[in-house]
């Protein structure tokens, strides 16, 4: 391995597998590279502002659309949230794109999010779709 593949690993890094689960050691299972950003973006994203008592600013403020209607105010302020939680809290990435996609297999209480994002170090594009669950009608 080249000392420019060092380099990169060490920056894109490694650790605990989340959730957390156990090796065929024994021991805690590690993520490393590109699985382990993956792994920290679903992170932020699945983390409500306020959910972490000693880091109470941390995660996506997403969690705020929960009982809002299903349109494109919603959509554009998901789209947001979600862009500025990665960029304030995901160094190692940049994010190229967030949209929302359409699917007719999902009802209109699913927001499919499709994240684009570039690894800083590696210039490696991925993309992955999170799905946000909301309230669309009140809850009786």
């Amino acid at each position: 391995m080249s000392e420019r593949d060092l380099r990169n690993r060490e920056f894109v890094g490694r650790g605990l597998h989340f959730p957390l689960r156990v090796n065929a050691q024994g021991g805690l299972a590690l993520s490393r590279g590109a699985s382990e950003i993956e792994e920290s973006i679903r992170i932020i994203l699945e983390t409500a502002p306020g959910e972490r008592v000693m880091r109470p600013e941390f995660g996506c403020r997403v969690w705020e659309l929960l009982f809002d209607p299903r349109n494109a105010a919603t959509e554009a302020a998901a789209i947001e949230y979600v862009a500025g939680a990665l960029k304030l809290w995901e160094p190692r990435i940049d994010v190229v794109s967030v949209n929302m996609i359409n699917d007719p297999n999902y009802d209109d209480s699913v927001m499919l999010v499709e994240i684009q994002y570039r690894i800083k170090r590696t210039h490696d594009e991925r993309s992955i779709v999170f799905p946000f669950y909301i309230m669309d009608e009140p809850v009786e």
